[in-house]
């Protein structure tokens, strides 16, 4: 009985469970308050959330051990403070944002007269404009606008004090307009993106690591007052341990809705923030304000396997080898399952979020899915490989 308690104990500690959530340890944790002491290279506190001076960190930058300073107080500010930074004057400059919006706007237009496209992901369908692989859309529409505006000091140093170099940057352009909802509160990708049954099979250190390969920003493309919905924060919830799956909980939203922050902010200016805090976009309450932000996701690039493997090529090879093994019975259906485990990808992203939208859900199928679907379903080799051919297809940019 004590072995079976202690293997219990053990399982307890390394899968977290929907019922693992505690609101009162969870209140805990944001009950906390910034000690502006803690970061000098800050110049003030605002509802919890740490401000600095985009001139200042940019002559701070420019030094080689200033540099390893500020970024060394970032991090800590990610990790184990309030979770989120703001950078006014993140652009000094704001010519790059002036030139880039026409594209962005043109490209929102274009969408808005296909009756296919939805908008954003976390609110209601129609809510809100997104521009999905806005880095790559404005690169090929404007190469010298993206050299201005990716020049960015500010974005390199944040990605860079997060991640390490080699960083991967994406981007997706984000408008709230009059009279667009709340989005429920979130994490972000990767764990952010799934449903609790799957977050439930990933260890506790998975749930550790999952934030430490993304860094969230987003860079104000227009003034925002408070009133036009910029973002909402929840300063230190990124600390606590099951909060992939407390996001998912009417309780813990509650207590979201009751103790989160609004910063407004003006054009030019950036936020960063762990993309295990909880948050959300805010209610646009303007009449005529359509806040834009280009949402930045930047990636580590330690998230890659160290080989490139064609696994197109290795599930058409298999399928048809799959299918006669058991319908011989040669095969269990479990060890099916893991033969297609090391041959498919089983993660939907990255993809082309305009051909591939995440429908009935907040993520596309993943080729593991439409593997397992078609074996169920007794799809033949000829059906499975032009679907499987096509949701390729719609992967790529």
């Amino acid at each position: 009985m004590k072995d079976d308690n202690a293997r219990r104990m053990r399982t307890n500690r390394v899968f977290l469970a929907d019922d693992a959530c505690d609101l009162d340890d969870f209140r805990t944790l944001i009950d906390r308050t910034v000690d502006p002491a803690d970061y000098p290279f800050a110049i003030g506190v605002a509802s919890n959330a740490l401000v600095y001076d985009g001139d200042a960190v940019r002559r701070a930058s420019d030094h080689p051990e200033t540099r390893r300073e500020i970024m060394a107080e970032w991090v800590e500010a990610l990790a184990d403070g309030p979770g989120v930074i703001v950078i006014r004057k993140a652009f000094a400059d704001l010519r790059p944002i002036e030139a880039a919006n026409p594209h962005f706007w043109a490209i929102i237009e274009e969408q808005r007269r296909d009756p296919s496209r939805h908008g954003d992901h976390f609110a209601k369908p129609g809510a809100n404009d997104r521009v999905w692989n806005a880095l790559e859309k404005l690169c090929l529409a404007d190469p010298e606008t993206f050299a201005a505006y990716y020049g960015n000091a500010v974005i390199a140093l944040a990605s860079e004090a997060w991640l390490g170099p080699f960083y991967q940057i994406t981007s997706q352009l984000n408008v709230v307009n009059p009279g667009g909802e709340a989005q429920v509160p979130h994490r972000d990708y990767h764990m952010g993106f799934q449903t609790a049954a799957e977050i439930e099979r990933y260890p506790a250190h998975a749930h550790r690591l999952s934030p430490m390969l993304t860094l969230q920003g987003a860079v104000a493309h227009c003034d925002m007052p408070l009133e036009s919905g910029p973002t909402l924060y929840l300063p230190f919830s990124q600390a606590y341990p099951p909060g992939y799956l407390a996001t998912l909980r009417d309780d813990f939203r509650a207590e979201f809705e009751a103790r989160r922050v609004q910063l407004a902010l003006a054009c030019g200016d950036a936020v960063f923030f762990n993309p295990a805090l909880f948050h959300a976009a805010g209610s646009n309450r303007s009449k005529n304000i359509r806040r834009i932000a280009n949402l930045l996701q930047v990636s580590s690039a330690y998230g890659r396997a160290m080989e490139s493997v064609d696994r197109l090529k290795m599930s058409l090879a298999l399928y048809p080898v799959l299918q006669k093994l058991l319908a011989a019975k040669a095969l269990s259906a479990g060890d099916a399952d893991n033969a297609i485990a090391a041959s498919a990808e089983g993660y939907a992203f990255p993809t082309n979020l305009d051909r591939d939208p995440a429908i009935g859900g907040l993520a596309p199928q993943s080729q593991q899915a439409l593997m397992r679907q078609a074996l169920a379903e007794g799809w033949s080799s000829e059906v499975f490989a032009e679907a499987a051919r096509a949701q390729a297809w719609r992967r790529l940019t």
